[in-house]
């Protein structure tokens, strides 16, 4: 089909270059921000594409409603808000951008970890209360420690390119073979829990991942280590890594994402997320906690939406 035969919904807003390109092109664009998922499933029939980034989840009753889908686009780096086994299935093609925003991951990881080595914003609110804690606030440096990466992918190696310029060692560990580069040394996962003084996920949310750092886990490593989480919070165990931090086996936390956020991502405060381990975190002095916005940043917001434009143009115009 040509683009002035494609009709797409999108439902939920986005960088404006999106569909303005898109329309360049001849795509007919529609958009539907408020309609309930019911609403939106009684006319997905209509459309041939549909371009979301976290509103609700496409499930095997939307897919089949859809009779005449031709592509889902997620304006983000996952698709687990996808049934993508039953969307294959179906001939549906499925676009994320997970280059669109890998740099911003990467940056913020590092900005996290950074953070926690040298106490940054816990001095900095003892300094605004009028408190000057010169030894209580010593920090550590990043030279001659290892990190570790799990996940080896786009945001992996957006992270180990930042440690680029630390005399450090980079170890991942990744499920794919082969992967390993220039910036990190591909590890076994026992390799990396003997080695790593730091680490840092960059997975996807699978069932295989699911829970993944528990207990058992954490005790598998050596050392006492600097956890990052910039990926996805049900990945960890929330209750596990308080009581690690508690016995100093996790020696601080930089928490992007946490296993209570909703699936939109757009929501945390309410009667669900209040339990005690997440208040301690909240209390916890080494412990930096940011509403899973590694990834949001002007600059990507703008890429991940050039990202999917691009991949919808190459379906269509093929030469």
């Amino acid at each position: 089909m040509k683009p002035n035969q494609i009709k797409i919904l999108h439902i939920d807003s986005n960088h404006p270059l999106l569909w303005q390109q898109l329309e360049d092109v001849g795509f007919q664009n529609e958009e539907d921000f408020s309609s309930s998922k019911e609403e939106i499933e009684s006319k997905i029939h209509l459309y041939h594409g549909i371009v979301i980034r976290s509103r609700f989840k496409i499930d095997k009753t939307f897919l089949d409603k859809a009779t005449h889908l031709q592509f889902i686009a997620r304006v983000g780096a996952g698709l687990e808000s996808i049934n993508c086994d039953y969307a294959v299935e179906k001939g549906v093609h499925l676009i994320a951008a997970p280059e669109g925003n890998s740099n911003a991951v990467g940056e913020q990881a590092l900005g996290m970890l950074l953070s926690l080595f040298n106490n940054l914003n816990k001095a900095s609110a003892e300094v605004k209360n009028g408190q000057w804690n010169r030894e209580a606030n010593r920090g550590h440096e990043l030279d001659g420690k290892s990190v570790g990466i799990i996940g080896y992918g786009n945001m992996g190696k957006a992270f180990a390119k930042k440690l680029k310029g630390f005399d450090v060692e980079v170890l991942c560990y990744d499920i794919q073979e082969h992967v390993g580069d220039v910036n990190a040394k591909q590890v076994s996962l026992q390799q990396l829990q003997q080695k790593a003084d730091v680490l840092s996920l960059h997975i996807p949310w699978t069932p295989e991942t699911d829970k993944m750092v528990n207990t058992d886990f954490i005790n598998a490593f050596q050392n006492p280590f600097w956890l990052i989480n910039t990926a996805r919070g049900k990945c960890v165990v929330t209750e596990d890594v308080v009581h690690a931090l508690k016995t100093k086996k996790v020696l601080g936390a930089g928490l992007d994402v946490l296993e209570y956020e909703k699936l939109s991502f757009e929501n945390l405060f309410d009667q669900d997320s209040i339990n005690n381990s997440f208040e301690y975190l909240r209390q916890a002095e080494n412990v930096v906690l940011t509403p899973h916005i590694a990834g949001w940043t002007f600059e990507s917001h703008q890429k991940l939406a050039q990202t999917i434009v691009d991949k919808i143009k190459a379906i269509y115009l093929k030469a």
